[in-house]
């Protein structure tokens, strides 16, 4: 089985699996054809006396310059070497390659005007894993991603570098180790190749199938913090949640459910006092369910973007290249900037359940340590959710609410939307951590509640933590305990599935 670039529509879980080498990736005789016939109409084009933006006149300002056809290959080369000016460090290995793959199936479709050998050139660095290394800064999301797309592209040239592991080597190196020559660009093709929003779109590829797991990991953590603080299942209620039925909360409610089936610490509610828990724990619904809210927007519109065109102009037909602005990152930026609020928001509700762990309420002593005052027992890992909180927030700031003009004005509007996507992975990086420390600390409350058990799922997470973090007694250097558990969830090792019927998960 492969996926057939021109024909099959791209997911979230196929091009995952295509990134991760479990699918294999070919351009179908359909694929060709569309490529093949676009190509024609762009030659046509580029020996006409009519003007047509980008295939016989010059870019940006310099739009109202037409090139003649012997110069039109010069301009193509020289669009990639000007444009590749980022700065910064490379982003992921892994995210340029998902560049790579989304960026073929938007040539795919047959209305970029390149030609099919550069499409299979490409490709063939997918199959070599020859990845390009991408610098991550100089993007402002219109035209498309400019700076990023032509270092992806600078090694079609022999220009450039390639990721080589953890190291890189030059690419004319690469090729001639492979047996590749560079290439010589022709009318249209460089600025299909750098028109697009293929880095703001492989960011958020990356966000979500990282936020995905973290929905389900911050669900996990707080019905562990529950079960901790003995806290009641009753805010978790079916009736209850089918009066005001969002999705995400009807979710997250039936998740805690089941977190919670056969708990003794749960039963300890039947005749209890307890009137009511603070917000960080009955409100789980409602604060988890809107996250998930904002992560299904942003999943639906990324599926919409990987399967788009997003260069400039589109060629039509032989007589007709339309010059608009698919390139435009706002669509993707402004929902990557709802979910980095979203991503926030896991981690400021986690790190209130933390501090309540530590106060020493409902039988739990204070700091989770019974030798308080000599031993200081979890106090400062909350320091640390604290500060990544903050630093969270800080990074919430939606870089979509601004634009800064460049090219003299004729880009007067842009989207910043390679920013959104990379702080929305830095906010998802900082909830790791977050919910780590919670899961260290819920861990020792249970401790402090046997001989109560938790659920089958609760029980198994426990032991997992366990396997790797012993109950803490004595002070001792928590930051090895901390480092292990943030490689469970980096690792996406723990369990979070909670026997969750697969068809109804949001």
């Amino acid at each position: 089985m492969a996926f057939n670039y021109g024909v099959d529509t791209l997911t979230l879980e196929l091009v995952n699996d295509i990134a991760n080498g479990h699918l294999a990736a070919e351009l179908s005789q359909q694929a060709k054809d569309k490529i093949t016939a676009s190509r024609k109409n762009v030659e046509f084009m580029a020996n006409s006396s009519s003007a047509t933006y980008g295939i016989n006149t010059g870019f940006g300002p310099l739009c109202d310059t037409q090139i003649s056809p012997k110069e039109t290959n010069l301009l193509q080369k020289n669009l990639l070497i000007t444009h590749a000016v980022g700065v910064g460090k490379p982003i992921d290995k892994a995210i340029s390659k998902l560049m790579l793959i989304t960026k073929i199936h938007a040539l795919s479709q047959g209305f970029s005007g390149i030609r099919l050998e550069v499409v299979e050139r490409m490709l063939e660095f997918l199959k070599l894993d020859l990845i390009p290394v991408v610098p991550e800064q100089g993007s402002v999301g219109a035209s498309g991603d400019l700076a990023p797309l032509s270092h992806l592209f600078l090694p079609l040239l022999g220009e450039g570098v390639f990721w080589q592991g953890d190291q890189t080597v030059a690419a004319k190196d690469a090729l001639a180790h492979h047996g590749l020559t560079p290439m010589e660009l022709e009318a249209k093709e460089g600025l299909a190749l750098i028109n697009g929003t293929q880095f703001i779109l492989s960011h958020a590829i990356t966000a979500l199938k990282k936020m995905n797991y973290l929905l389900d990991l911050a669900d996990l953590a707080g019905a562990m913090s529950i079960e901790g603080m003995q806290g009641s299942s009753s805010p978790f209620r079916a009736e209850l949640h089918a009066t005001r039925p969002f999705a995400g909360i009807i979710t997250v409610a039936e998740r805690m459910r089941q977190f919670f089936k056969n708990s003794d610490n749960m039963a300890s509610h039947t005749n209890c006092g307890r009137v009511q828990d603070p917000y960080s724990l009955r409100c789980i619904p409602q604060v988890h369910g809107a996250s998930r809210n904002a992560y299904q927007h942003l999943k639906e519109l990324t599926e919409i973007e990987m399967n788009s065109v997003t260069d400039n102009p589109i060629v039509i037909s032989q007589e007709e290249a339309i010059s608009g602005g698919s390139f435009h990152g706002q669509p993707l930026a402004m929902a990557l900037d709802y979910v980095s609020i979203a991503a926030a928001e896991l981690g400021n509700i986690a790190d209130r359940r933390c501090y309540l762990l530590l106060e020493g309420l409902h039988g739990l002593p204070r700091m989770l340590t019974t030798s308080g005052g000599l031993n200081s027992g979890m106090m400062i890992p909350q320091y640390v959710t604290a500060a990544l909180v903050t630093e969270n927030k800080s990074l919430c700031f939606p870089p979509s609410a601004d634009s800064v003009p460049t090219s003299m004005g004729q880009e007067d509007h842009v989207s910043m939307g390679s920013i959104s996507g990379r702080k929305l992975n830095q906010i998802l990086g900082n909830l790791e951590k977050i919910l780590a420390i919670e899961l260290m600390f819920a861990a020792q409350a249970i401790d402090f509640r046997r001989p109560n058990t938790c659920s089958d799922i609760i029980e198994k997470n426990h032991r997992l933590i366990r396997s790797k973090v012993a109950t803490l007694e004595d002070d001792r250097l928590l930051k090895p305990d901390i480092d292990a558990i943030v490689s469970l969830v980096t690792t996406q090792a723990l369990d979070v599935n909670a026997n969750f019927p697969a068809n109804s998960k949001l």
